[in-house]
């Protein structure tokens, strides 16, 4: 990364603002005449702490397409298939992770939008409005450094961050170095902590806010991060924060309730893309929905591709609600009756992970139907599993913990005598977190915090290139190249 690079394009999405630019250089922003007031600051602001989080059409970091990490992530775990031929899966469904694997490396430009929000937390600094707004402005700013950081560095390992001094020196033609592991937890921690402290723990359904950032975003990418680095006491106080009735989170009685149109802005969603069909659109339904699958709406586009393997659909039990929308057998609209049996085209490669809900007024690929990235179900079965690894003991309360996702899904409640010590106790925190969440994006890092990652790839993908070293994904090779020696590519690759 060089800084004249990440001074470049802030974004040419200004919303209303852009109204104030009068130079024809549409994308490019002039401090001299832009922002100027407390609405130029909103904007500004908006284009640089949102744009990334989106799940927009074929863009964004949680896109559902190939180049969204949440999908690319569990597409190399073993509730991840796809059933198309495009050049890009087999790099991922195979674990053969190389420098020029497309689409795994794309993320990694991503890291200039935190030079982006650096950049603006300056911009707006001297700009007259409100303190209480502009300190929530600033918030928003270090929250989306610190999340955008911390998705990069699980994805990638440490990634290059410039400083405010040397973005504000655009003619020095210097290479910016990868940081440690040490200053990238910092760096997240810092921006993180900074920003709980003035976002609003939550905003209401009804709050013209709702979907930006929040206090509660805020401490789930910390619990994450803590996670991640196995600090389970800082974890705990994370999970155990984020259970106050400040932050109004509960479980949705139905699971399948969570993920519909009708019940959007629900309780038990921290945080989701807003999505409609103007100009974000999710579109679930078309990569995984087969021509013949029925659906209400006849105008759904259904291209047929995404599947969980068969092997991860056993895992679940008979009575489990979740098969409501991971269908393993259905009568398409041809009057064949699909399954495992009779897979025909349609099922080869797996059950259909449906999940989402349809909208009813779709026209092709398009659906208004927020995207959720965070829930509720992810926190508590996390503090299960982190009250077990602090104290290196199962208690009543980690298997009560768990339990909330079972009895939802109507299924056996786990008994203290049905546990069998520690490590039981973590594999079947880890067996129900994917049959939770699968394609939320949380199982590949889920694997790699358990040490399961590279055992599964070989057992589940049959994968004969995957090794250790592919618990991060390699920087693409022309970072390195631009890196000169500076920026150092990920052992073993």
């Amino acid at each position: 990364m060089k800084k004249n690079i990440v001074l470049g394009v802030l974004s040419s999405v200004l919303l209303c603002s852009c109204t104030h630019l009068e130079s024809e250089m549409y994308d490019t922003i002039n401090p001299g005449i832009f922002p100027k007031n407390q609405k130029d600051a909103e904007a500004l602001v908006t284009s640089a702490a949102y744009v990334p989080f989106r799940s927009a059409d074929y863009s964004g970091l949680f896109a559902v397409t190939a180049d969204g990490l949440q999908v690319m992530g569990d597409m190399t775990t073993d509730l991840g298939e796809c059933q198309w031929l495009d050049d890009w899966w087999p790099d991922m469904l195979n674990f053969n992770f190389t420098t020029s694997s497309p689409r795994l490396g794309g993320p990694y430009g991503y890291m200039r939008d935190i030079s982006k929000m650096t950049l603006t937390i300056e911009r707006i600094k001297d700009i007259p409005m409100p303190d209480d707004v502009k300190e929530r402005l600033v918030a928003e700013l270090r929250c989306g450094k610190g999340w955008l950081g911390y998705l990069l560095y699980d994805w990638f390992g440490p990634i290059q961050v410039a400083t405010l001094e040397q973005l504000q020196n655009p003619l020095v033609d210097e290479v910016v170095p990868r940081l440690s592991q040490e200053e990238m937890v910092r760096f997240i921690e810092t921006e993180l902590l900074e920003a709980v402290k003035v976002l609003p723990a939550n905003y209401a359904a009804s709050d013209p806010n709702y979907g930006r950032f929040t206090g509660g975003l805020a401490y789930t990418v910390l619990m994450k991060l803590y996670m991640h680095e196995k600090e389970w006491e800082k974890a705990e106080k994370c999970a155990r924060e984020l259970m106050k009735p400040e932050y109004g989170y509960e479980l949705v009685s139905e699971y399948e309730d969570i993920f519909t149109l009708e019940n959007e802005k629900n309780s038990e969603i921290i945080w989701a893309c807003q999505c409609n069909r103007s100009g974000n659109m999710a579109m679930w339904q078309a990569h995984v929905l087969s021509s013949v699958y029925p659906t209400k709406n006849p105008n759904i586009q259904k291209w047929g591709g995404y599947r969980v393997p068969w092997d991860f659909y056993h895992t679940f039990d008979k009575e489990d609600k979740r098969l409501k929308v991971l269908v393993g057998e259905f009568v398409g609209t041809d009057g064949v009756l699909y399954n495992e049996e009779n897979p025909g085209s349609v099922l080869e490669k797996g059950a259909l992970p449906v999940k989402y809900g349809e909208d009813p007024a779709a026209v092709g690929e398009e659906s208004q139907v927020d995207w959720i990235i965070y829930r509720y179900a992810d926190v508590l079965t996390s503090l299960s599993e982190i009250i077990v690894r602090k104290n290196n003991a199962v208690t009543q309360e980690a298997v009560d913990l768990l339990n909330t996702i079972r009895h939802r899904a109507g299924i056996h409640l786990y008994e203290m005598s049905e546990i069998n010590g520690v490590q039981d106790f973590l594999d079947k925190v880890l067996l129900n977190r994917g049959q939770e969440f699968w394609f939320e994006g949380l199982r590949r890092t889920d694997l790699i915090r358990h040490g399961k990652y590279i055992e599964y790839a070989k057992i589940y993908k049959h994968s004969e290139s995957a090794a250790d070293h592919m618990v991060v994904m390699p920087i693409p090779q022309d970072v390195i190249d631009q890196g000169k020696g500076v920026v150092v590519q990920n052992d073993g690759y």
